[in-house]
């Protein structure tokens, strides 16, 4: 499977769903059931390349703006949810985690940024076709921690300072303005 394919299957999926996270896991796990299962193994190596990619400080600190706070659990569901809203968005934020202020033209906390069960998908389709597991995909071990280098998620001044963005958009009026720091405040 090509990564164009992959990605149109992740599109084509979120868009008869509704772009309803559970919604959307069910009909990749039906669109996925539908293919061979060597197929299915590649779409699985697809999406655990990206979601190991994704395995970031930068982004976990999006996540943790977008969605006030964000435990390890959290961002493996936020990592699952990013490659499910598609190639744009997820290879924008890739590249710029606070461009996510713009590539999300609406972002719920209480309904967006978790989507577990795409993240099993694969194996659920793999299991239904053959009656087995999936089989070790042969990527790289991921790593024990992000990569990159941490910001303090506990202090809302780091944050606003950076993720400006998603910041203004989506911390500004909630009451958790950033914290005064030497007499300036960060925007």
């Amino acid at each position: 499977m090509e990564e164009t394919e992959f990605w149109e299957i992740v599109d084509s999926t979120r868009e008869a769903a509704g772009e309803d996270p559970d919604d959307h896991a069910d009909l990749l796990v039906e669109r996925l059931s539908a293919l061979d299962p060597v197929a299915v193994t590649d779409f699985a190596r697809h999406f655990e390349s990206r979601f190991q990619r994704a395995y970031r400080w930068d982004l976990w600190g999006a996540a943790w703006v977008l969605l006030d706070g964000a435990s390890d659990d959290c961002f493996e569901n936020f990592r699952c949810w990013l490659i499910a809203r598609g190639r744009r968005v997820f290879e924008g934020a890739l590249h710029d985690p606070d461009a996510l202020a713009e590539l999300l033209p609406r972002f719920d906390e209480e309904s967006d940024g978790e989507a577990e069960d795409i993240g099993y998908a694969a194996f659920d389709a793999y299991e239904q076709l053959t009656g087995d597991e999936l089989p070790e995909l042969g990527l790289p071990e991921a790593p024990d921690e992000p990569l990159g280098v941490p910001v303090d998620f506990e202090d809302d001044g780091a944050l606003a300072a950076a993720y400006p963005r998603l910041w203004a958009r989506f911390r500004s009026g909630t009451g958790d303005a950033p914290r005064q720091v030497g007499g300036e405040g960060l925007a």
